[in-house]
């Protein structure tokens, strides 16, 4: 149920998403989903991979600051309403949501990525009510 997001922090300044992508790529290693958020100063990169560790390695020894995280891969059902009654799910169980994006990843419905307060919790919730999630494991058979 969990996947693995790398977390890299990198300077708000022309070339730098272009310079960590290059590397990554370099590297051999196939981005899924990427998203970005930003400040004035400096941004968060998030990316999945099917190779995290490997990715993590490759930006350590690049001198980027990252880390690896776990994230739950849920496919919420291509129908109106869906992904406000997963959240609305996860709310009820007292859960609060740390931030949330849609992952690039083939298949039925809308695959996105869910970090909370309460990961446990959140996944035994979100399988209480027969929501369905993607693990590491089926990320690297992509």
């Amino acid at each position: 149920m969990f996947i693995k997001q790398i977390s890299v922090f990198i300077e708000n300044k022309e070339g730098r998403l272009d310079e960590v992508l290059k590397i990554l790529s370099d590297g051999g290693i196939n981005l899924l989903s990427v998203s970005l958020a930003d400040t004035s100063e400096y941004g968060v990169l998030r990316l999945i991979s099917q190779k995290p560790e490997k990715a993590y390695e490759i930006l350590k020894n690049a001198g980027f600051t990252a880390r690896i995280d776990e994230v739950i891969a849920v496919v919420v059902p291509d129908d109106v309403g869906s992904l406000q009654k997963v959240l609305a799910d996860l709310r009820d169980g007292g859960i609060n949501i740390t931030y949330i994006y849609g992952l690039s990843i083939d298949g039925p419905g809308a695959p996105i990525a869910i970090k909370t307060d309460n990961q446990e919790k959140a996944s035994e919730i979100l399988k209480a009510n027969s929501v369905k999630t993607i693990t590491q494991e089926e990320l690297e058979e992509i």
